[in-house]
């Protein structure tokens, strides 16, 4: 039995910042700010919603969300298991999966991250000597699996994302020749993107490929602009049904697809897990995935006119141009070198709001808001007559992605 697909009909953010200085205001007020915002973007009120979703153990619990902006009725409360950036659009197919079979009308997306409020993990916040000199080393019980497993690497050096995700990187330039370059060349392009982009954090500092090259190696082959940035912000968006949808004011884009998942055997990605199959080491881990989407969605790579692709650092963004079909493997650094991301004349404008390197990092659900202003053509880099966006989550990690489509 076919059923009517879900829309989305809002999107909403609060301010973005450089991780510290979002002021006062908290995560949780952030989250509500977010969500406010797009429901009124949707041109309904709060008195409508009756589903909340989020992902990557978001912090802001929907019932007390629920409660404190005065929901009428939680039917659908929904946390994704997709660790980390991995589950945004994972959270976006869910909504969409209550939507369709009536478990609630709309259902409200959102992600809050407020680093300055509670730091990250490998922060030096969390090493900072006390007035009495170093803190003292203490053992503590992992409370998941993933903190544990992540346990086994930390005496090698794995004590951030930055390092864990230079291998698969590192073994991609090896087997392929992929170069510095290359990822500076996509680095540039977002930041280019972001220079139009009232919301970025990074949009008036421009940038070029002699600053990309003399900018300090963080882990490598990562320097500090292949490295997405650390943020203060929060963003939201509203599913609907399309008959809620077509009593809107503004126009309304669809989910053709959605999908989210692992490999066998893959569990946290090259971040913990020393068993990752020699086949997949140097891709995002995302092929088997991506054909499910195509297939789902009825389209294909050669049909998408703008691409929001999860850019937590430019190596994970260039495996998955790979991963999805934009270019055979091995051949992601030449297909971004043709400049085929770029907003004026690239042949797949990509991260068109600047992305996690050069927007603000919420985790990449802001790449989902963006996938919608695309379609709807009110981006600061509007793509002519686009039709079909691609919105990818986190790669090297188990992920999700969807693709939507102009109404």
């Amino acid at each position: 039995m076919s059923r009517s697909k879900a829309q989305i009909v809002g999107v909403g953010e609060s301010k973005y910042t450089r991780w510290g200085k979002i002021g006062d205001v908290t995560e949780h007020a952030l989250a509500c700010q977010a969500i406010q915002r797009a429901v009124e973007d949707a041109g309904l009120s709060i008195d409508d919603v009756d589903g909340l979703a989020s992902f990557a153990e978001d912090r802001n619990e929907a019932v007390f969300i629920a409660a404190e902006l005065g929901i009428p009725s939680l039917r659908f409360g929904n946390m994704v298991w997709m660790p980390g950036g991995g589950g945004g659009c994972a959270a976006v197919g869910n909504a969409a999966m209550a939507v369709e079979t009536g478990q609630a009308e709309v259902v409200v997306v959102y992600r809050s991250l407020c680093q300055g409020q509670f730091f990250r993990f490998g922060s030096p916040v969390e090493g900072m000597p006390t007035p009495g000199g170093p803190t003292p080393p203490t053992v503590k019980q992992a409370d998941s699996l993933m903190v544990a497993s992540i346990g086994f690497g930390m005496p090698y050096g794995m004590l951030m994302a930055a390092a864990a995700y230079a291998l698969p990187t590192r073994r991609h330039m090896h087997l392929y020749g992929t170069t510095n370059e290359q990822l500076g060349m996509l680095a540039v392009t977002f930041r280019e993107h972001a220079s139009r982009n009232p919301r970025s954090v990074m949009g008036s500092r421009p940038m070029t490929l002699d600053d990309y090259l003399a900018s300090p190696m963080i882990a490598d082959p990562h320097r500090l602009f292949d490295c997405c940035l650390e943020s203060d912000g929060a963003c939201a968006v509203v599913v609907t049904t399309p008959e809620k949808a077509r009593d809107l004011a503004k126009p309304a884009v669809e989910i053709l697809a959605s999908e989210q998942g692992a490999p066998r055997g893959y569990a946290f990605g090259p971040f913990t897990n020393a068993n990752v199959d020699d086949e997949l080491y140097a891709t995002g881990a995302c092929e088997e995935m991506a054909g499910r989407l195509w297939g789902k969605a009825g389209v294909g790579p050669s049909d998408v006119d703008v691409a929001q692709i999860y850019d937590h650092f430019t190596g994970c963004v260039l495996m998955q141009l790979e991963d999805y079909g934009f270019c055979k493997r091995g051949e992601g650094g030449p297909f971004i070198e043709s400049g085929a991301l770029a907003w004026n004349g690239g042949s797949m404008p990509t991260n068109t709001h600047g992305g996690s390197l050069s927007e603000a990092y919420i985790h990449g659900l802001n790449h989902v808001v963006e996938g919608v202003r695309s379609l709807r053509g009110d981006s600061t880099s509007p793509v002519e007559g686009a039709e079909v966006c691609l919105v990818t989550s986190a790669a090297c990690v188990p992920s999700s992605a969807l693709v939507l489509g102009r109404k």
